[in-house]
């Protein structure tokens, strides 16, 4: 189901932002992004994220296109939990090509990109949620999806699902996010043990 964008909430509100034809519109923060610890010695929480809360198993799915300008700026999905566990993934924007990037946090953040051909402004990003992990996905057209990523995300946890970009070195860019849906999966080792105790 589209997920009505004006029953979500924000964490780090951007200073210039709207909703134009369940379309998300906004002009990144500067200076901001996500990270904790690893390699650089610091952590930020600081980058724009729209958000609506989702327990259970779900797949959520996104088309983002953006205006890079600078080294790291960013957009995509993230899944949080907390300040120590979230994973981000979208496309980043690093000396001039375009990646697939996920950025998965369990107290310290590790980061892994896949470069794209050609800088296709407009990415299409899926995760599903499922027990005790994630399954990342990407496509360039909408319609062909390529996993790249299975991580572990703690179960049984709430978490917070949205919309999220970040320019860690630049002034911020325009970022658009389309066609932003939640599907609630069903539980399958709940349907499976009903079954087995008919």
């Amino acid at each position: 189901m589209v997920q009505k964008l004006n029953g979500m909430q924000w964490y780090n509100e951007p200073e210039n932002w709207k909703i134009e034809n369940e379309q998300l519109v906004m002009q990144v923060t500067p200076q901001s992004d996500y990270w904790r610890k690893t390699h650089y010695g610091f952590t930020v929480d600081d980058g724009p994220f729209f958000y609506c809360n989702r327990g259970g198993e779900f797949e959520v799915s996104v088309k983002v296109s953006g205006d890079y300008k600078t080294r790291f700026d960013q957009m995509g999905l993230m899944l949080r939990i907390d300040e120590k566990n979230w994973i981000k993934t979208g496309i980043e924007y690093v000396d001039g090509v375009f990646n697939l990037s996920t950025v998965i946090t369990n107290e310290f953040s590790s980061w892994s990109i896949i470069p794209l051909k050609g800088k296709p402004k407009t990415i299409w990003i899926k995760v599903i949620r499922k027990i005790d992990a994630v399954k990342i996905f990407y496509s360039l057209d909408g319609i062909k999806y390529q996993m790249c990523n299975l991580a572990y995300f703690p179960e049984n946890k709430s978490a917070m699902v949205g919309m999220m970009a970040a320019s860690p070195d630049g002034k911020g860019f325009k970022a658009i996010f389309e066609n932003f849906k939640i599907k609630h999966l069903p539980d399958e080792r709940r349907l499976k043990w009903l079954e087995e105790n008919e």
